[in-house]
C-alpha cells in the first residue's frame, strides 16, 4: 500500500508545471513555416498560408458546433442535383 502511494506521489511531483500544449509565437511560426515549406508554397500563397496559420484560421477540426455545414463541390466539377 505504501509503495503505491509513494509511486503516485512521485508521478504527481514529476508533472510539468507548465502545460505541455502551450506554444510560444516563435514555435508556432516555425511550425507554420515548416508547413509552407512542406507544401512548397511561394510568394502570395506562402504569405496567405502563414497569415492563416498564425491566426488559427486554417483549423483542420472543421466548423464549430452549431455552425452551418460547408458543402464541398461534387467530384468532377459537377454541381449537386437541385433540391425538390
Amino acid at each position: 500500500m505504501h509503495r503505491c502511494a509513494f509511486i503516485a506521489a512521485m508521478l504527481i511531483a514529476m508533472l510539468p508545471s507548465a502545460p505541455s500544449f502551450a506554444v510560444s509565437q516563435k514555435q508556432k511560426m516555425e511550425t507554420c513555416k515548416f508547413g509552407a515549406d512542406d507544401q512548397k508554397l511561394l510568394g502570395a500563397a506562402r504569405a496567405t498560408f502563414l497569415k492563416k496559420c498564425m491566426a488559427n484560421r486554417d483549423d483542420p477540426r472543421g466548423p464549430p458546433p452549431g455552425a452551418a455545414p460547408m458543402t464541398a463541390p461534387a467530384a468532377g466539377g459537377v454541381p449537386p442535383p437541385p433540391k425538390q
